[in-house]
């Protein structure tokens, strides 16, 4: 039988935020579990213009840490550089290989953020 790990999902402002509990098979793709679950990892535009996965559109951020608040290991560049400078990490290039919490950030269009 395959590992498991706990992915727990963050969406929403603080206030109306609500939390999600999903169950991804070790060495599962981020974005797929999230797109399977129904959560929504882009911007409007982007749902449909996207690279699919392959990191190269950099409009699937979410912010991601583990349990004790570090931030799994960074294969992409993309998130090499969203570790050293604390961008939103790409959803698409993150494997599920220990318990993992999950913010989605709301964007206006491709991968802007909103302000805070």
């Amino acid at each position: 039988m395959a590992e498991t790990h706990a992915v727990r999902v963050r969406d929403g402002e603080t206030e109306t935020e609500t939390e999600t509990e999903l169950t991804a098979t070790d060495g599962q793709n981020l974005r797929t579990l999230l797109l399977d679950a129904g959560f929504e990892v882009y911007a409007p535009a982007a749902k449909v213009a996207n690279c699919g996965g392959n990191g190269l559109c950099a409009s699937c951020g979410v912010r991601v840490h583990t349990d004790d608040g570090t931030e799994p290991t960074a294969d992409h560049w993309h998130d090499r550089l969203a570790a050293r400078y604390g961008y939103p990490r790409l959803s698409c290039q993150v494997s599920v290989t220990e318990p993992l919490t999950v913010e989605l950030i709301e964007k206006r269009y491709w991968g802007q953020l909103l302000p805070r």
